[in-house]
């Protein structure tokens, strides 16, 4: 991947949100080349996603991680706590693609990628418009932000009565509910990249009227990496 020399330089700002105070850092200007990775995108090969991401991904050109691995070593460091080594997870290209109508019940809630401290999340953005960031939120009944192992069984047990008297309806969240309170929203830019604890309850703010195409010239392209730091 070619490196544009007169690109701007990141630059990263870090911030808390809720009462946790969790840190979300949010770095413009994050790849040297984003029209390059747009490129790569629209030549990839995109299948349905696992778990429970609601669109389509694909895998990702080989120099990107290794291009980007030391600015993201650095701000995890520097922000989300000091760490020897940064081990990549899981990496790809990611676009929602699934209509509303046809979201499972957990891909209409917030969730969390993973329960320690050790595990960090980025999503890098890479569609022109901007279009839909990522928001945070807090569940109301249980008052908890981060879902760790310790909380994992009483907030299971708590949502699950909820869901039980009232299922979401079927649509995203993208802001308040009954159930969740929107705590943070970060909006998209084109090159922008976010890192978060993957524990921080988080769903991509995707509007009523978004664009669900799986075409990467005009789907909600991003890159989206989760990362285990020792």
């Amino acid at each position: 991947m070619n490196v544009h020399t007169d690109r701007p330089r990141p630059t990263a700002v870090a911030t808390k949100f809720g009462e946790e105070g969790q840190v979300l850092v949010s770095v413009d200007d994050f790849a040297p080349d984003p029209d390059a990775l747009r490129a790569a995108a629209m030549t990839a090969r995109f299948g349905a996603a696992d778990q429970h991401y609601p669109g389509v991904r694909a895998a990702l050109p080989g120099g990107y991680m290794q291009q980007q691995m030391p600015l993201i070593a650095r701000l995890i460091g520097r922000h989300l706590g000091s760490c020897r080594q940064v081990r990549v997870v899981d990496a790809s290209f990611s676009i929602v693609t699934t209509a509303p109508g046809q979201l499972s019940v957990p891909q209409r809630l917030p969730h969390v990628d993973a329960y320690g401290a050790e595990r960090i999340a980025m999503v890098h953005y890479l569609s022109p418009e901007d279009g839909d960031g990522t928001a945070f939120f807090r569940h109301r009944a249980t008052g908890f932000e981060t879902i760790t192992a310790e909380r994992a069984p009483a907030y299971t047990a708590a949502l699950d009565a909820e869901l039980a008297k009232a299922p979401p309806p079927p649509a995203y969240v993208a802001g308040d509910t009954p159930q969740f309170s929107c705590i943070a929203r970060a909006e998209a830019r084109f090159n922008r990249a976010l890192l978060y604890r993957s524990w921080s309850l988080h769903s991509g703010a995707i509007a009523p009227d978004a664009a669900l195409s799986a075409d990467p010239s005009v789907g909600r392209l991003t890159i989206t990496g989760f990362f285990a730091i020792a």
